[in-house]
């Protein structure tokens, strides 16, 4: 069941939940904190519309930079002003930024412990019809492997919202995972905010057999994975890992002591993503069987979302079967 301390969307179930894009969360994060943070600067490489920060531009135009088709000037501007007292935002499509843009966020910011905050829009499958060459599905990977960049991957509007203006808090550089389309909300006003670097469990359950970990809108098809198992008679928990990095490591160790078997779920390839990060904490902490729900090594292609996450094996369906695998292999 929906764990009843956290206040979580009872309506999540229903076929007209309300949804919202991460994206829209981000947005209206940065708005409000434009009227709270003077020496928050929002940048873009000519995106402003579809990555949301133009009501933030239209507010405070002077804290506003349109750098064109630019992304690598956009990350070296947003690094000269993360050392220089502001909280610089730089916001594109995943895919540029911080794909194209790697070796200079690498440099110019991460290596100079700049105050810089990425947001990389439009990731993984969910972006859709764009196709493969604007389905940001490895930026988790390239990320988390950065020393000392915080990464996070908020599952719905609400969390988006908090955590774009949590990490204002923070000093150095961070990277935010947003996705395109509307996804159902979980989390309510209500919920209580996780710390950074911690999880938070979803689904709970009495004797469960598995646990599953789950980042961004895909924990609502882990939610939906569950209510299916436990109507076949297995229990099992749904983690939203929505702090990539910091791990909450010790919630990965005690979830695989009580229960023996992990499934992680994730829009992203399964290399370098989510459960990679997983299973290095499993075999050093606790080696425990596992499957890997998510892009198995290849490219995703222009469709419906809901068409592809049947094709790449991602759907509830799919959840399922990983956990009845991953339980007969304890």
């Amino acid at each position: 069941m929906l764990n009843p301390d956290l206040n979580l969307n009872p309506n999540i179930f229903k076929e007209d939940v309300e949804k919202k894009a991460t994206r829209e969360g981000y947005g209206e994060g940065l708005l409000e904190l434009g009227a709270e943070n003077q020496n928050v600067v929002v940048l873009t490489a000519d995106l402003a519309e579809s990555t949301k920060v133009d009501k933030f531009a239209e507010k405070y135009p002077n804290r506003f930079i349109e750098c064109g088709v630019a992304e690598q000037n956009m990350v070296a501007i947003a690094s000269g002003l993360g050392v220089s007292g502001k909280i610089p935002y730089a916001s594109s499509y995943a895919t540029f930024s911080p794909g194209k843009n790697w070796e200079t966020f690498r440099t110019t910011a991460v290596y100079n412990f700049s105050n810089v905050k990425l947001a990389g829009h439009h990731s993984g499958l969910m972006t859709g019809p764009d196709g493969a060459t604007h389905q940001a599905t490895e930026d988790i990977a390239i990320t988390r492997c950065l020393p000392i960049l915080k990464v996070f991957s908020p599952t719905d509007f609400i969390e988006a919202k908090r955590i774009t203006k949590k990490v204002s808090e923070i000093y150095g550089p961070v990277y935010i995972r947003l996705t395109r389309e509307k996804t159902p909300i979980i989390l309510t006003e209500s919920t209580p905010q996780s710390n950074i670097g911690s999880s938070q469990t979803f689904w709970v359950s009495d004797n469960p057999k598995a646990t599953i970990f789950a980042t961004g809108y895909m924990v609502y098809y882990a939610l939906l994975a569950a209510a299916k198992l436990k109507d076949n008679g297995i229990n099992v928990y749904v983690v939203n890992v929505s702090s990539i990095k910091p791990t909450d490591t010790k919630d990965i160790v005690e979830k695989a002591k009580e229960t023996g078997a992990i499934v992680s779920v994730e829009d992203h390839q399964v290399n370098g993503g989510l459960g990679s990060m997983i299973s290095e904490v499993l075999a050093k902490e606790r080696p425990t069987p596992i499957e890997m729900i998510g892009m198995q090594d290849t490219f995703g292609e222009s469709g419906n979302i809901k068409d592809l996450l049947i094709k790449y094996k991602m759907d509830t369906d799919s959840i399922v079967s990983a956990v009845k695998k991953v339980i007969n292999r304890k």
